[in-house]
């Protein structure tokens, strides 16, 4: 019997364009290694540093793509490296810094926010000598890693099954780190719990859904698939049905209404460091897989899909602004703010605005008005979270509003950031926020959505009343009960430092925003 030779040949690997993936994920693993052999007592700032380095190193491998090595498809086809994939990885890189000064914050003495032994039982003995041995989790810092790794790989997937693998990766350390609270850890356990049984769901919804489309179309590359869209006339049910299910796993990430339960519990029993680097950076990767899968896969499709992200951009709206009016919890507030910020970011993609290179200033496509909104919305997030970090009672985060009350009169400066920040998540003009809100809008209304934009203007003034509540408790309530023993604690340089930037970044992008605008005009279109 012959035996025939197998010609098979090594996949060609694109390393130095794949570069900040590799630093992020050989970053992760070295500080896995570190978990293992160095003592307990100089983890963390091992382990600190080593974050920063990473994520420094991989922001400078960044620029360098994006400005030298051009764009190109890589990893077999798997990852598109375009202009809006390095928009994305820039803006990730960068609140993943502000991420881990969160981490390492410890406002309230010698603990972080992470509870000391997350394997022991809430209230038990066993925590208790973790906690007077001043022991810390720093295995938060791989984990984050890990999970921005995934982020990345999942905004670059030029292939569907690429986009659930990563997927994967980044969700799975989120199930663990929401489970890490220090305090109320039944509640953290509980929304960790909640988080994975939900996001487990929403996996298989995604990954029905990719069968679905590779059943219709014979290939889970998105191009493929979208030549195997403009050959079908007519559209196809399976086709439908397979860009329904991928785009309700999507919406589970972003938040979206009627997918949004999740969000409240998890985002309020997460520890804080965890909640605002989920507002931001989970929702900033699932917005432009959600676009990138929309544009590129299923552009033929328009019509279909247009409509029913407009259904859900309305219910996100209008359940995030006026169940957020009932809140009395910051953190629960917050999560409501994000679903309805969730709304009015699809109304630009429901807008599919595009625009070419070499656009008249102030004209902003789809992507580009996402991803100006998405800066505005994560300096916001991170600014305000290092300022709920520094609200304490009782050695813990005090995020029950009414015990904020007058804090603005005993604290002018922190009350002038707490003002800041909420006129810029209510879009108020000279903020970040109103940016945002308005090149979103406009790209509605340039795609044909002028209905859906009224609408977003009608519920964004809904929910400027919760923000401006805040502002009430803040400066013009006297400290009631509630607000007995609240102390400002004072974060660290480092803390001090991401809290000036983000409120200098939230005033610039307000004053001055056309800088970042044609920037991100140039960064709108994805590679077919």
């Amino acid at each position: 019997m012959q035996i025939v030779p197998l010609d098979i040949q090594a996949p060609h690997i694109e390393w130095s364009a794949l570069m900040p993936l590799f630093l992020v994920v050989g970053g992760a693993a070295i500080e896995t290694l570190v978990e293992a052999f160095v003592p307990r007592a100089s983890r963390r700032p091992v382990q600190l540093g080593l974050t920063t380095i990473v994520l420094l190193a991989a922001l400078g491998s960044v620029l360098t793509g994006w400005t030298h090595a051009g764009y190109k498809l890589a990893g077999v086809g798997s990852l598109a490296l375009d202009a809006p994939t390095y928009a994305t990885w820039l803006l990730l890189l960068v609140f993943s810094l502000g991420t881990v000064a969160l981490f390492a914050e410890r406002m309230g003495g010698v603990q972080t926010s992470f509870v000391a032994s997350a394997s022991t039982v809430p209230g038990s003995p066993l925590e208790q000598e973790a906690v007077e041995a001043h022991q810390e989790h720093t295995e938060v810092y791989p984990l984050l890693l890990f999970s921005i790794f995934g982020m990345m790989a999942f905004a670059a997937s030029n292939d569907l099954v690429m986009m659930f693998v990563a997927l994967e990766i980044f969700s799975l350390p989120l199930y663990l780190l929401c489970g890490m609270a220090r305090r109320r850890r039944m509640v953290s356990q509980e929304s960790a719990l909640k988080y994975f049984l939900l996001g487990a769901l929403s996996s298989a919804i995604f990954l029905y859904g990719i069968a679905l489309l590779y059943g219709a179309s014979g290939s889970f590359q998105l191009g493929a698939i979208a030549q195997a869209v403009m050959g079908v006339a007519g559209g196809s049910r399976l086709l439908a049905a397979g860009m329904i299910l991928v785009a309700v796993g999507l919406l589970f990430k972003v938040g979206a209404v009627p997918f949004h339960n999740w969000t409240p519990d998890v985002y309020t029993g997460a520890p804080s460091p965890v909640t605002a680097f989920m507002m931001i950076a989970t929702k900033m990767v699932a917005l432009v897989g959600l676009m990138r899968v929309l544009y590129v896969a299923l552009g033929g499709m328009r019509w279909d899909w247009q409509i029913i992200l407009a259904v859900v951009a309305v219910a996100s709206m209008a359940v995030g602004s006026i169940v957020g009016l009932a809140q009395s919890d910051m953190k629960r507030l917050l999560a409501y703010s994000s679903i309805a910020h969730a709304g009015f970011i699809l109304v630009g993609v429901v807008g599919a605005f595009t625009v070419q290179t070499g656009m008249t200033a102030g004209q902003t496509g789809s992507v580009s008005s996402v991803l100006v909104y998405l800066a505005g919305y994560g300096l916001a997030t991170i600014g305000f979270f290092v300022i709920v970090l520094m609200v304490r009672k009782a050695g813990g985060e005090s995020t029950e509003i009414a015990s904020w009350a007058g804090l603005g009169r005993s604290h002018p400066a922190l009350g002038a950031l707490v003002v800041l920040f909420m006129l810029s998540f209510a879009g108020i003009p000279l903020t970040a926020g109103f940016t945002g809100k308005l090149v979103v809008f406009l790209a509605g209304w340039r795609g044909g959505f002028a209905w859906l934009v009224l609408l977003g203007v009608i519920f964004s003034l809904v929910a400027a009343f919760f923000y401006l509540r805040v502002i009430v408790v803040v400066f013009f309530r006297a400290p009631g009960e509630q607000a007995e023993d609240v102390e400002v604690g004072s974060p660290s340089t480092v803390g001090w430092i991401v809290l000036v930037v983000c409120a200098l970044g939230t005033l610039a992008l307000g004053l001055f925003p056309q800088p970042i605008i044609d920037m991100f005009n140039h960064a709108a279109t994805f590679l077919r």
